[in-house]
């Protein structure tokens, strides 16, 4: 009569400790270098620039909302991509005093920076 026995594989630990973490370095590098190419930031005094690479979809198919310091870019529906972000910048944008361009696959937002308000008041003196 035969009989097997379990027999339990020998792993050296060290060779497989970090493999997971390396996976995981590599998606996570991945995910940042396709994010920072999609998209492209700079400030200025008055207002904030974005650009970002939206090929395949044309302007009847976006619509861009900003509310307070958060602008939202989406494809309507029926269009041939689906897009779909949300940014959080630093400071409120005048959305009246903001423009979009979409050229060439490419759109680009220049978003004016609202003033802050001035609510000091000065009391006279008695």
């Amino acid at each position: 009569m035969f009989f097997a026995t379990a027999v339990q594989p020998q792993f050296r630990r060290q060779d497989y400790a970090n493999a997971g973490q390396s996976l995981e370095k590599f998606l996570g590098d991945t995910l940042r270098s396709s994010r920072s190419q999609a998209a492209n930031f700079a400030q200025d005094e008055t207002s904030f620039s974005l650009s970002f690479d939206v090929p395949g979809i044309t302007k009847d198919q976006l619509a861009i909302t900003i509310e307070g310091a958060v602008v939202r870019i989406n494809s309507k529906p029926g269009a041939n991509r689906q897009y779909r972000a949300a940014y959080e910048l630093p400071q409120d944008i005048d959305s009246g005093a903001s423009e979009a361009k979409l050229e060439h696959g490419v759109l680009t937002l220049k978003l004016a920076k609202q003033l802050p308000v001035n609510k000091a008041t000065e009391l006279a003196i008695q």
